[in-house]
């Protein structure tokens, strides 16, 4: 793997006058072209992890320690700095689409607005980018252009706005629990096209999920979080067969297993649940 895209160093987010961080001095890292899970339950400080890299914590939440992208300290950037890396450098793919579009604007005007706000496009080539990003998301890309958010259902809007976040191509993607409001087979196009965009371009991917077939499938290296603390990190196959925290074997151990699996490399210790 090539050199650090993103390192975190001992990132500590506080909420004012609350003793207890939301999250205790962080640590991680992220290569070029590499695909980074970071798991753990609802609550224990994923998203706010995102939402320091962004910059968008709430205002009564602070940030210290070191987030170096590009051998620049995140922390350090004014206002002005963080919003011309925002959509073009590093994109987001939140968890509640729902906020990705103005209501009453159509889809593709603002997928068009986006694109040459970061690129020095003409209408009509942003407007064949946002065509082809909203086919490969598997959507009718000529209706869905058309359409207001409304119009839609929640898992058109949702890939809508994943094909936004793409098309743009960051050197950083975060993807946010992206197949949260998709069935199956549309959360696996989603993470196809993902992967395809990430085997073109280089770019790197944190990807935030509870979905833990998909982290051991698709990562190259896995965080395990809880209660706003890295526990434990390794590859796939060492944080799936032999880890050693009790919060990671407990987090596999959620996971069914399929008939055959329990034939493989796994800890005498683990129990498999079997379907």
């Amino acid at each position: 793997m090539s050199e650090p895209l993103l390192t975190i160093e001992d990132l500590v987010v506080e909420k004012h006058k609350e003793s207890k961080a939301i999250i205790s001095r962080l640590n991680l890292q992220i290569a070029r072209g590499e695909m980074v899970g970071l798991i753990g339950e609802s609550g224990c400080g994923k998203s706010m992890t995102a939402r320091a890299i962004l910059n968008l914590l709430p205002g009564q939440m602070n940030a210290t320690g070191k987030i170096h992208y590009k051998n620049r300290n995140l922390l350090g950037l004014s206002h002005q700095e963080y919003r011309k890396l925002l959509g073009k450098e590093i994109a987001i793919i939140f968890q509640d689409y729902r906020g990705s579009f103005t209501p009453f604007i159509p889809i593709g005007k603002q997928m068009v607005e986006t694109i040459q706000v970061h690129n020095p496009l003409s209408k009509n080539e942003a407007r064949t980018v946002a065509l082809d990003v909203l086919a490969e998301m598997g959507l009718e890309a000529e209706r869905v252009y058309r359409s207001y958010p409304f119009q839609l259902s929640g898992g058109q809007v949702q890939r809508a706005a994943i094909a936004m976040s793409l098309a743009l191509k960051p050197s950083l993607l975060i993807c946010d629990e992206v197949t949260t409001a998709l069935d199956v087979m549309s959360g696996e196009k989603v993470l196809n096209y993902i992967e395809k965009m990430r085997k073109e371009t280089g770019c790197a991917v944190l990807m935030i999920t509870h979905d833990l077939t998909q982290a051991y499938k698709r990562t190259d290296k896995i965080y395990v979080m809880e209660r706003g603390e890295i526990v434990e990190s390794g590859t796939p196959e060492v944080i799936r067969c032999y880890h050693q925290h009790p919060y990671t074997k407990k987090l596999c151990g959620c996971l069914l297993a399929l008939p055959g699996e329990e034939s493989e490399s796994k800890p005498t210790n683990e129990k498999v649940i079997s379907i």
